[in-house]
């Protein structure tokens, strides 16, 4: 197994923690509450530094989509989950019931919604772009101002319009 790093980037929306190997992203969540860092190996690996770089990319309007290598475990409808996430285009939004219809059931969309919790990769798999189907905003584990801020910062680069919620 690789060995797992963690470093730390202080984003327009606080502080994230980045977690990963040689080969992947493991995780990107953000840290509400000092107790939550972790201190592991000095250093970060080369992904892990493009990772930073895409995501300053990001903030600033440049970058639209992310380029490398993402892995965490869970379920295989987890990870269909996840994987619909990553089609969302930058910009736009869809409804749970959106997602739970394109992974051909809208029955599940409770357990889409929960899988679309457990993603532990934010911004990169792109959750806060999922909403209600009465397009307000539920649902964000990294809060709501956080998920309306990136909608708003998503929504002015692909419009140039300031607001969306």
């Amino acid at each position: 197994m690789s060995e797992l790093y963690y470093t730390y980037y202080e984003s327009p929306v606080g502080l994230l923690k980045i977690g990963g190997t040689d080969q992947f992203i493991g995780e990107l969540t953000f840290v509400d509450n000092p107790d939550q860092l972790t201190y592991g190996e000095p250093g970060i690996s080369e992904i892990m530094h493009q990772c930073t770089e895409q995501l300053i990319e990001f903030f600033h309007g440049s970058r639209k989509h992310f380029d490398i290598p993402i892995h965490q475990d869970g379920t295989e409808f987890q990870k269909r989950v996840w994987g619909e996430l990553q089609e969302i285009p930058y910009g736009k939004t869809i409804s749970y019931m959106d997602m739970a219809k394109k992974l051909g059931d809208p029955k599940v969309i409770r357990a889409a919604a929960s899988a679309n919790g457990r993603n532990n990769i934010a911004i990169i798999v792109p959750c806060h772009r999922v909403i209600g189907s009465d397009k307000s905003l539920i649902g964000y584990s990294g809060g709501m101002w956080r998920k309306k801020w990136l909608l708003q910062h998503e929504f002015k680069i692909t419009h140039g319009v300031q607001t969306l919620f």
